[in-house]
């Protein structure tokens, strides 16, 4: 894959700064908060690599991290915000063998200690990233490793969908459930797709499901009932409530219910369904099976809205508005 000139002098001996830009907070609060500010660029450790970075993901837990309400294990201030991105390893530590300088790669790492994605570099285990699938670019890439493996672990571990079987992702026209669909597509499912709004309905319909209802305007359980008349198979679940209460009112005995930890209400057991809570996870294994769904299910991956580093906080004012159908991302290197 050809590199760019920016990523050719990036990977340059020698061509990392001691300094870099980074959209940090010094103490909570909305959006404002989020100033780009120069700080030290991080030192690999032995198993670490250090990205230079091309694209990060926004996501509502980045939102979480700013006003407070999810605490991070650092207590240091400035803190620099994101989960996820994609770019290009300028420096990899003594005991890194799987991936080398000059790598294109994405990585996920929740709380980073060493310090969050909306910056110019970060350094992460080399286990939390991995080289970019065939036929994504950096962009894209940048956009999905949190949310791309939250949906194809709740696809296939949390679930273990087969062939034939029937599915609700509620919550489908989400960062998540796009993609839950799309691999659920792959695993030869039928799917239907829980989406808000009318143009989430034709979104969701785009990218695959053989139905969709709106939540909005629809009555979901009712809907489930006509695609699945003996019962639906099994339920991942990315919004939590009322609407998903009355959808579990459609499932089979014996069914499967998923959900990442976090939704909130989250669904309360009942008897004759399995209920399974989850973490999407990082890993050299996990980054494996991803990259083969990816490519598997020629990934469609919608970016909603893309902002430089320094509109960090116009960012967070866009996803506070809700209803982004797509990945809103940070271009760390504008051109």
């Amino acid at each position: 894959m050809k590199h760019s000139e920016a990523e050719q002098r990036a990977v340059r001996a020698g061509s990392v700064p001691k300094t870099m830009r980074a959209a940090a907070i010094d103490r909570f609060g909305g959006p404002e908060v989020l100033v780009v500010r120069d700080v030290p660029v991080p030192k690999p450790g032995a198993q670490e690599v250090l990205i230079a970075l091309d694209t990060a993901g926004v996501g509502g837990w980045d939102a979480s991290f700013r006003d407070g309400s999810s605490r991070s294990e650092s207590k240091r201030m400035p803190l620099i915000l994101g989960v996820d991105g994609a770019g290009t390893v300028v420096a990899a530590g003594s005991r890194v063998r799987r991936l080398k300088v000059g790598d294109r790669v994405y990585a996920y790492r929740y709380d980073n200690p060493r310090g969050g994605f909306y910056a110019e570099y970060v350094a992460v285990p080399a286990a939390n990233a991995a080289r970019l699938p065939d036929g994504l670019d950096l962009l894209h890439a940048g956009a999905i490793p949190a949310v791309a493996l939250t949906a194809q672990q709740g696809i296939d571990d949390a679930l273990a969908i087969k062939r034939g079987e029937t599915l609700i992702v509620h919550g489908a026209s989400g960062n998540v459930g796009s993609l839950a669909v799309q691999f659920a597509k792959l695993r030869g499912a039928y799917v239907l797709g829980s989406a808000s709004g009318a143009d989430g309905a034709a979104f969701v319909r785009r990218l695959g499901a053989d139905a969709v209802v709106d939540g909005k305007r629809e009555d979901l359980a009712a809907a489930a009932r006509s695609f699945a008349p003996r019962g639906v198979d099994a339920i991942l679940a990315f919004v939590g409530g009322k609407a998903l209460t009355r959808c579990l009112d459609a499932l089979r005995k014996g069914a499967r219910v998923a959900h990442p930890n976090g939704i909130e209400p989250a669904p309360k057991k009942r008897r004759g369904l399995k209920l399974t809570a989850y973490d999407g996870e990082p890993g050299v294994r996990q980054f494996e099976r991803l990259a083969r769904a990816i490519e598997g299910a020629e990934l469609k991956i919608p970016i909603a809205q893309s902002f430089e580093l320094s509109e960090a906080a116009r960012a967070h004012e866009r996803l506070a508005q809700g209803h982004t159908l797509g990945k809103i991302v940070l271009r760390i290197r504008a051109g």
